[in-house]
């Protein structure tokens, strides 16, 4: 053996030998199979595995990949196949950078596999539609359904992006109407927070399968709160300056105000009554901030509180002349008509700021008699005047007038409401 083993032309020839096994190994295991006539050749069957299109997703939309399952043959040595069913590695792809906006019928590659399995993909080829991809900036709808827990309100929703961009193909750019957040307030008795998946929809309402939204998902936050509305908010002035001054302007830091509380509460209002300012003694310019009371179970006010700003100047005096007297409250069965003065008209001195006073005229200023209850006869009647707001009467001007009532012909007058006798003074 030793002597053989010497002999380097026996070494060559079991060398060769060796090498030619390995070969033979080597090449039973990698050839490629026809079939599964050979021992320990099986084949395999995968359904179903998605097509997965490479391009680019910046500038493209892939429309319609179809079919977009293929069915996968494997052919290979039982260890083998079991590896890459185990594994899920592999995939089917379809190589779409190399074209652009059209139909196509292209073939599918599966990748992932080893070299010593054999893949076919059935069917080989697929048809795919590419699309341009366009952007469309929009801002996020939330469409609140259900009904908060009795005597609360839903308030305004807040979407967190407030806006969002929706990719689809060019085609359906402009059926691009809306995209919107769905959120459920049913029976909630505090604020909703929620993140919400957003849906773009047509102008028929109908869902955009295709579109892309980024986000595709948005924060939304839904207030729920008392019912409440904005009325007018009116500040009650009480009160005039001393005799030598005037109030020019009153300015209110608000002028509405929104008010929280029952609906039945709500319905009635046309105005809401706010806080005093007197004006009393009031000699120069000042500001009130004062609070604005809640009224009538009304739970809460926005703003509560308002400043008010008085601006007082030196007053001036004007005569209005010839102020026609007005009467009210005269029986439809009387006449009445004023005898004294005879003209029928007075005048009156103002006193105000100079800015209102220069402007005002006597159709401005109203002398009014009130004959309620008066029976016929001669009657001296007091006059009250109405005058326009910061303007006040003159010193010294109690004014009374003389009214004549009498029963119109062919009427008969109502008689007066009776007065009640005076209860006599108890005896001591």
């Amino acid at each position: 053996m030793d002597q053989w083993l010497r002999n380097t032309n026996v070494v060559k020839v079991i060398s060769l030998i060796i090498g030619i096994l390995l070969w033979a190994v080597v090449r039973a295991d990698n050839a490629p199979i026809a079939g599964t006539g050979g021992a320990g050749i099986l084949e395999e069957k995968i359904g179903n595995v998605a097509v997965t299109p490479k391009y680019d997703t910046d500038q493209f939309y892939v429309v319609q990949i179809d079919p977009a399952q293929v069915t996968l043959s494997l052919t290979g040595r039982d260890s083998a196949l079991k590896k890459v069913m185990n594994s899920g590695t592999y995939s089917v792809e379809l190589d779409l950078t190399k074209v652009g906006k059209g139909e196509y019928l292209l073939p599918v590659n599966p990748v992932g596999f080893p070299s010593n399995v054999t893949v076919k993909a059935t069917p080989a080829n697929v048809r795919v539609v590419i699309d341009d991809k366009k952007n469309k900036s929009m801002p996020v709808t939330v469409n609140v359904t259900g009904i908060p827990a009795v005597g609360l309100k839903a308030g305004q929703p807040v979407a967190k992006p407030k806006q969002v961009t929706v990719s689809v193909p060019s085609r359906i750019y402009d059926e691009v109407e809306s995209v919107r957040a769905d959120v459920n307030v049913e029976k909630a008795s505090s604020p909703v927070s929620s993140k919400v998946k957003l849906v773009a929809y047509n102008k028929d309402g109908k869902p955009i399968e295709t579109a892309v939204i980024n986000p595709a998902v948005v924060e939304v936050e839904v207030p729920i709160t008392s019912p409440f509305t904005l009325v007018p908010l009116q500040v009650k002035l009480v009160g005039e300056p001393p005799r030598g001054y005037a109030v020019a302007s009153v300015r209110q830091s608000t002028d509405k105000v929104t008010v929280f509380g029952p609906q039945n509460v709500l319905d009635r209002l046309e105005f809401y009554e706010g806080p005093q300012v007197n004006l009393g003694d009031l000699k120069e310019d000042k500001e009130f901030t004062l609070p604005i009371p809640p009224r009538n179970n009304v739970k809460q006010l926005d703003p509560d509180k308002v400043t008010v700003n008085v601006t007082i100047v030196p007053s001036v005096t004007k005569t209005l002349e010839a102020i026609p007297l007005s009467i009210i409250g005269q029986n439809d069965g009387f006449d009445t008509k004023v005898v004294l003065p005879e003209s029928g008209q007075l005048n009156l001195t103002v006193e105000g700021a100079q800015e209102l006073i220069d402007k005002l005229k006597p159709q401005d200023v109203q002398g009014i008699l009130d004959v309620s209850n008066l029976p016929p006869g001669k009657h001296e009647v007091p006059v009250t005047w109405n005058l326009p707001t910061f303007v006040k009467k003159g010193p010294q001007q109690d004014f009374k007038a003389t009214v004549e009532i009498s029963a119109k012909p062919g009427k008969q007058p109502e008689a007066p409401p009776a007065t009640p006798p005076a209860t006599p003074p108890a005896a001591p």
